[in-house]
């Protein structure tokens, strides 16, 4: 089958799915590019398959359609033209395990992705997104998290319970003023760090919380990191000792 009319009904629903409302209804999201799609499909997540007329369907056992390079840039939040296009059912929550980052209303979709690839780089176990905290499912997030979205658990909570409900885990916070240098702490087994939005940091209830704060040492120069590569560096230290 090829789909070449915009005013197809498949292609309709297919353009609702760069609205997050309409992820959130239906559970599923969308990838563009094979590496993502490759991703997806290696971990079951892949559901549908949308392929450029004149490639090859190269995914045994998912329902494919071919579709016009007009119908192509039509769905794709790049306005580009991908050789594939896939439809993906939303991740399933995996336990906590040990080392947990805490992210309290991360707004930038570069910064979450950031994270996310740093997460699985060095072996943290967990992500929990404030119910602020940009959309996992942002096309700008799936892209940015070049695949690494399908390697690690991500799940959305209200952080402020969810800290007081893991009271066996050392809840750290990040203060470039009053924190320890995360170079001299001794990290325990059971660990959630929490790195707060881009602009206003740690919001105070969340703050209040925390039972230690780590900071890392830079040059004076340098008042602040970006929050992408400041959580990146702290889960390196992390993972070194």
């Amino acid at each position: 089958m090829l789909i070449t009319s915009l005013n197809n009904d498949k292609v309709k629903e297919l353009v609702k799915l760069k609205d997050k409302k309409y992820r959130d209804i239906n559970d599923l999201f969308f990838i563009e590019g094979k590496d993502l799609c490759d991703s997806a499909y290696e971990n079951g997540l892949l559901r549908e398959l949308y392929i450029l007329d004149g490639y090859d369907n190269i995914y045994d056992g998912i329902p494919y359609t071919y579709v016009s390079t007009e119908v192509m840039k039509k769905i794709s939040d790049l306005g580009s033209v991908s050789e594939y296009y896939g439809v993906c059912s939303k991740m399933v929550e995996k336990d906590l395990g040990n080392k947990i980052l805490v992210l309290d209303d991360i707004q930038d979709p570069g910064n979450l992705g950031t994270i996310i690839r740093s997460a699985v780089a060095f072996n943290f176990d967990t992500i929990v997104l404030s119910r602020g905290t940009v959309d996992l499912y942002n096309p700008k997030v799936v892209r940015s998290a070049k695949g690494m979205l399908f390697k690690t658990n991500v799940i959305m909570r209200d952080i402020v319970s969810f800290i007081k409900e893991i009271d066996d885990y050392m809840v750290y916070g990040t203060d470039v003023k009053d924190g320890i240098n995360i170079k001299n702490e001794i990290i325990p087994e059971k660990i959630a760090i929490v790195i707060g939005n881009e602009g206003k940091g740690i919001s105070d209830e969340v703050r209040d919380l925390c039972q230690k704060f780590i900071y890392l040492d830079m040059n004076s120069e340098c008042e602040s990191l970006n929050a992408g590569v400041s959580a990146s560096i702290i889960m390196y230290e992390v993972n070194s000792k």
